[in-house]
């Protein structure tokens, strides 16, 4: 049996589904293909399921601060570990229903459950059906790395595909990766009152290149769970539990959950038929602009291609692939700042250039410390640091880091600053209220238009706002 439509779409997640909402507007025939577990990676086992464990833990780890503030009692509170997991799932599910039913619950057969593999440049095969298509848009996603000797400790070993299936957590685990989710999850456990030890084989965590930001956060971190850097992790048997070695450091715990990265899900899709070339990385080489794979009608979007696996970014690329698949013609898209947010307490956020993307010499750091903000210490949160990068000569913002009580909403606020390409002198003429944590960011502000006004003459009606 052989269908032809306009477009094929592999991946029913976050990016396959977005690319589907611009195909449908445009009017044209479609296919939707998914073999896998429905719900996007975001509402399953990623960005939901995880901030609702991060909210628990940290509503329950504020009981340290009770009698500091005069509240007693907090001693008496305790967690109970089969309800918090199934609190957690019970939200995540309702996360999943609320993606399936606006998407493949009502959508007939457009929507084919199985998978993919290309038997030519446009014709896929599917079950035991043949999909001749004019375009096709790659959405499928990615899957966890795990190596593959540590697969024989059998469930003792958990990713972050599989953590939030658990019925109740471990006394005792090991998070081996300190990149964005295993320091979210393993700070959010350790609160649960899970013993955590984080372990990274890098000297830096959350993939943050400001060395300053990132021993800040660091040094908080510390104060709260163990976290051994600098050293490859080695796994071994002690009785039912597994040992865990990192340099001279080692530990001894019921569960490891391993967050070391992941890879993009295209082994399956026989993808030199289509002529489809890899890079050194293993990815379809494309056009990050229009999502158009070199030489070929496919698209690429979404964690997939490994470009920036962030939700809002695969929601973006999905649109653009979805738009062009759609039509005869490619348009080029600019594409937005680059933001990223850590759920961590405090938050890390990375907004624009990244200190290792900067040239030396060219910028200046505007800097500011939380710890005697009004607003922060009224909060019990007077913990953190803002780094913002600078044009040594105009003042302009080119990028941020800052770990720093929400930080997730002054994060957008140096994105909308930076999309809109203002200086540091455009920003002071803002309204900053008081009290409030946004000072913290006005302050920064005001330190880097100092070091600004010293390399070059400041318009005079602006240079008291420094």
């Amino acid at each position: 049996m052989t269908r032809e439509v306009d477009v094929a779409i592999i991946g029913a997640g976050s990016a396959g589904l977005y690319a589907l909402s611009q195909v449908r507007h445009a009017g044209k025939s479609f296919v939707l293909i998914d073999g896998g577990e429905l719900g996007t990676t975001c509402a399953r086992v990623g960005c939901m399921p995880s901030k609702v464990a991060i909210q628990v833990a940290e509503d329950f780890h504020h009981r340290k601060m009770f009698n500091r503030e005069g509240i007693e009692g907090g001693d008496g509170l305790s967690i109970d570990k089969e309800e918090v997991m199934e609190y957690i799932q019970d939200l995540r599910d309702h996360f999943v229903d609320q993606v399936l039913t606006t998407s493949t619950d009502e959508m007939g057969e457009e929507f084919i459950e199985g998978y993919a593999r290309f038997t030519g440049p446009n014709t896929l095969e599917v079950n035991d059906e043949v999909i001749q298509a004019k375009k096709i848009v790659i959405a499928t996603g990615s899957s966890p790395v795990i190596p593959e000797p540590w697969k024989a400790f059998g469930d003792r070993i958990v990713t972050t595909d599989e953590i939030f299936e658990m019925e109740t957590m471990p006394d005792s685990m090991a998070v081996i990766g300190m990149g964005v989710i295993g320091l979210e999850l393993g700070q959010a456990f350790n609160r649960l009152g899970v013993q955590v030890t984080g372990i990274d084989q890098c000297e830096h965590i959350a993939y943050l290149s400001d060395p300053v930001v990132n021993k800040t956060l660091q040094d908080i971190i510390k104060k709260e769970f163990p976290m051994w850097l600098g050293h490859a992790a080695q796994i071994t048997e002690e009785g039912e539990q597994l040992k865990v070695t990192a340099g001279e450091n080692s530990v001894v715990v019921d569960k490891i959950l391993v967050s070391i990265g992941r890879k993009p899900n295209l082994s399956s899709l026989n993808l030199e038929t289509a002529g489809i070339q890899l890079d050194e990385n293993g990815i379809p080489k494309f056009n990050p602009n229009t999502m158009r794979i070199e030489g070929t009608d496919c698209y690429i979007a979404g964690d997939v291609n490994g470009e920036r696996p962030i939700l809002h970014e695969a929601g973006d690329e999905g649109r653009i692939a979805g738009y062009n698949a759609a039509r005869d013609e490619d348009t080029t898209f600019d594409r937005k700042v680059p933001f990223s947010i850590t759920f961590c307490e405090p938050n890390l956020v990375q907004v624009g250039q990244s200190m290792g993307e900067l040239e030396e010499g060219k910028y200046v750091i505007g800097a500011m410390s939380v710890a005697g903000l009004g607003r922060a210490l009224i909060m019990t949160k007077n913990r953190g640091l803002i780094h913002l990068y600078c044009d040594k000569q105009n003042g302009k913002l080119l990028g941020a880091a800052l770990c720093i009580a929400r930080g997730e909403s002054l994060g957008h606020l140096l994105a909308w600053c930076i999309e809109m390409n203002l200086s540091v002198f455009d920003m002071l003429r803002m309204p900053f209220y008081h009290p409030v944590m946004e000072e913290a960011l006005q302050a920064a502000l005001r330190d880097a238009a100092r070091q600004v006004e010293q390399q070059a003459p400041v318009p005079w009606d602006l240079k008291w706002l420094s």
